[in-house]
């Protein structure tokens, strides 16, 4: 009789390990967000910033001082920026309530004007019902307060320590590379890893300037537009619709539907009502359709689908500050995934549909190879 033999038990495959590193990976990053946010802000910043403290340093400037200088423009800038915003934002803070009052009275006016025919009318509302609206207005908007001042305290920790992590990463950028090379023993290796850096830093930090330049268009001409309509506080809203630009797809739908509510708490025509909004999708059409990828380039262009599910993990998983980096993070995946072989694949995806659709006849007539 011959030995009876075990029976052959199948391994896992290898790609369900990898999709368990991958979901790992992803709620780690969501649980980390205090740590990892800063650090991950600082090294995007770092690829943008990098190259003017390199030509300091060439004309005799020693990095730290380099560092410190272009820190101190920054934030001073910044800083200016926001002083100009202080008062309109504290005007439209304070007014918040009487603002939310009018637009939940201008939409029932709208919901009566569209399904009021044939219903009888609502009663009048009583003194005692607008003092139980003031009074729920009023713990709302306290409860918003303790919200954003929550929130603001988070934002000045964390800016801190982006800025702090910054200046040391621009102190020690090339030391850094520096010393990257020598811990990589094959010279192939070591230049495939140096020019994803080189080619990272050129692409993220050319993308970042673009997009604020953009940005910085789209904001001051919504401005004038507000203005000569007659909405108040332009520069606010001008300011707002810059930095929510940054957030692809869902920033500018979230600032059409802002300038929506204040255009029907501001006036009382239909048409007026929608000309702020009507007017910023007009402008955003024409940056995102015609200037935007003009400026670009195709060395840039990516494809939207990706970018959009880009924006949607990002987000998910670092909230606001996550979608504003979704696009620089998938421009460092492309760059990785154009010197991994096995990634290149996955390059192809990303990077902007510019070919005609072609038949798949052709392709279904070839033969595998064996």
């Amino acid at each position: 009789m011959g030995t009876p033999t075990a029976p052959r038990t199948r391994g896992v495959p290898r790609w369900v390990g990898l999709a368990l590193l991958v979901v790992a990976t992803v709620f780690l990053l969501r649980a980390a967000k205090l740590v990892l946010l800063p650090v991950t802000l600082a090294v995007l910043l770092t690829f943008v910033l990098a190259p003017a403290v390199r030509r300091l340093r060439d004309l005799g400037l020693p990095a730290p001082a380099g560092a410190g200088l272009v820190l101190v423009s920054l934030v001073a800038a910044l800083l200016l920026f926001g002083s100009t915003l202080v008062t309109p934002a504290a005007t439209w803070w304070e007014r918040a309530p009487a603002n939310l009052q009018q637009l939940m009275e201008a939409l029932e006016r709208l919901r009566a004007a569209l399904f009021g025919n044939g219903q009888p009318a609502a009663p009048a509302a009583s003194p005692l019902d607008d003092a139980q609206l003031q009074e729920q207005l009023r713990h709302e908007g306290m409860a918003l307060t303790r919200v954003v001042l929550g929130q603001f305290w988070y934002f000045v920790v964390s800016a801190a320590a982006t800025v702090i992590l910054l200046f040391f990463l621009l102190c020690t950028e090339y030391h850094l590379v520096w010393r990257t090379m020598l811990a990589i023993g094959r010279p192939r290796v070591r230049a495939l890893v140096l020019s994803g850096i080189r080619e990272a830093q050129r692409d993220i930090g050319r993308f970042l300037t673009t997009m604020t330049l953009l940005n910085i268009g789209l904001g001051i001409g919504t401005g004038l537009v507000l203005h000569a309509i007659g909405l108040p506080n332009p520069i606010l809203w001008g300011t707002l619709a810059a930095l929510l630009n940054f957030v692809f797809y869902i920033g500018p739908v979230l600032m059409a539907v802002l300038l929506l509510m204040a255009g029907i708490t501001t006036f009382d025509h239909a048409g007026l009502m929608l000309a702020p909004a009507l007017a910023y999708l007009a402008l955003n059409a024409l940056e995102s359709n015609l200037v935007g990828p003009w400026l670009m380039g195709r060395r840039l262009r990516l494809n939207p689908v990706f970018v959009f599910l880009s924006v949607l993990l990002w987000g998910w998983i670092w909230g606001m500050a996550g979608a504003l980096i979704a696009v620089p993070m998938l421009l460092a995946l492309r760059t990785v995934c154009r010197r991994v072989p096995r990634l290149r694949v996955l390059c192809g995806f990303i990077n902007e549909v510019d070919t005609p659709p072609q038949p798949f006849g052709p392709l279904l007539a070839r033969r595998p190879p064996r």
